[in-house]
């Protein structure tokens, strides 16, 4: 447990939470600021900061719990008619609580939610092909041991 992690403290069961699941690897439970009635936190139960702190396979049950969430939540009853799954990694990503999260955040038509971005941008196919070889330079595939 890392000191002054709201999520460790969950996971210790120092702060109440409202359970959705919990498994040996990963928790889901209910965000107490929600966007959305309905709005679920899926956390691993082992503090990582950022993304790449994570192991692969912590990072995949923590998506295959978020997907089953959501179906959950749009079974519940709970209004939704669409979802959101927001990761904020880092603090220039808007990141507050530094152990990793994903949010489900259900959606309905004419909720208070809104995403602003300038989606006009249109970098020229050179400049992407720029940058699509620097990360393909960067990427790595985990060596089979």
């Amino acid at each position: 447990m890392i000191i002054d992690c709201v999520f460790c403290e969950i996971v210790a069961g120092n702060i109440p939470s409202s359970l959705v699941y919990s498994d040996d690897m990963v928790m889901a439970f209910m965000d107490i600021n929600p966007v959305n009635m309905g709005h679920a936190l899926v956390i691993p139960l082992k503090h990582f900061v950022e993304l790449s702190d994570m192991d692969e396979a912590t990072g995949m049950r923590l998506f295959q719990v978020t997907m089953r969430v959501q179906k959950a939540i749009r079974a519940s009853g709970v209004p939704c008619e669409g979802v959101n799954l927001f990761l904020a990694d880092g603090e220039a990503a808007f990141q507050e609580v530094f152990h990793v999260h994903m949010h489900i955040f259900p959606r309905f038509k004419g909720d208070d939610f809104k995403i602003s971005a300038d989606w006009s941008k249109q970098p020229p196919r050179s400049e992407l092909d720029e940058v699509a070889a620097k990360i393909r330079g960067a990427y790595t595939e985990p060596r089979n041991s």
